[in-house]
């Protein structure tokens, strides 16, 4: 495809990406997201697929699919509010879509994560579980896009920045999401957190237009907990990343932002089978 062209392919999918992120509690028409991008309807389904990897139907599921995981986690609605939420006209219905990609029925899932005592990560962390490791980093730099509010809304950051990349040749198919995390989210109201989304890059990377410049990440040694399963779920990785393990071992972060590498695709990879280092910077 031409160099010219497929920028603005990229710079229109990118527009129905933030569209659907934001109007996922809407009814998303087809022919409306196909005018979002200035596409034909004929062709606009074809072209996402293409640049996305994905339907336009798989990234509202996955999206939809990922807000339940948390809302199940983090708040107090009844499972059939939660379904309704996700697009579902019935709680059977969600059920089956949402183990098919947790591997647990929402209540389950519910009752496992949230209500996780200290007992169960410990016998979790016994099984292999949370396994860190110190390691040596280089100092290296990070496009980044800046995300300001809930951390599950990330994602809208993710989408953007990748998509810049993949218009200024900055990454390739394999390259590993990063995210920089300033805040607690236990200390921090959720509207108020701060974090950053990008890549790793070899070079300064600046556009003011889109929000993208160049962060420098700190060299040094590193605790790194590699964790599996939904992101939704790394709150117990950090449980037992900044309780056990750091009390038992004598370690002290250093002052420095909690970074996370994602080392798996979340649109081909089961919630479940998801893979993420937890990295902090240690003293």
């Amino acid at each position: 495809m031409n160099q010219t062209i497929q920028v603005s392919y990229l710079s229109r999918i990118e527009r129905v990406l933030s569209f659907i992120a934001d109007h996922l509690d809407d009814d998303l028409d087809m022919d409306d997201l196909a005018d979002v991008a200035c596409f034909s309807a004929y062709h606009f389904h074809r072209i996402y697929r293409g640049l996305v990897g994905e339907t336009v139907t798989q990234t509202v599921r996955r999206l939809r699919l990922q807000r339940a995981a948390s809302d199940l986690i983090r708040s107090h609605s009844d499972i059939e509010e939660i379904a309704k939420r996700a697009g579902y006209g019935s709680v059977e219905a969600f059920s089956r879509a949402f183990k098919s990609a947790f591997q647990k029925s929402p209540a389950s899932y519910r009752e496992h994560v949230r209500e996780t005592p200290v007992s169960l990560i410990q016998q979790e962390r016994n099984a292999g579980m949370f396994n860190v490791e110190i390691k040596e980093f280089p100092a290296r730099k990070m496009a980044a896009i800046a995300h300001h509010g809930d951390y599950m809304g990330i994602s809208k950051a993710f989408d953007k920045v990748f998509m810049w990349g993949m218009k200024h040749q900055k990454l390739t198919a394999t390259t590993p999401g990063t995210g920089l995390y300033y805040d607690d989210p236990s200390q921090v109201p959720s509207d108020q957190l701060r974090s950053e989304a990008g890549f790793i890059v070899d070079e300064e990377c600046v556009d003011e237009e889109n929000g993208v410049r160049t962060l420098d990440i700190q060299g040094g040694r590193y605790a790194v907990l590699r964790f599996k399963g939904s992101y939704a779920e790394l709150q117990k990785g950090y449980d037992y990343l900044f309780g056990p393990w750091l009390n038992e071992s004598g370690e002290t972060p250093a002052n420095a932002p909690v970074m996370e590498v994602y080392l798996n695709d979340p649109q081909s990879t089961p919630p479940s089978e998801l893979l993420t280092d937890i990295c902090v910077a240690l003293q």
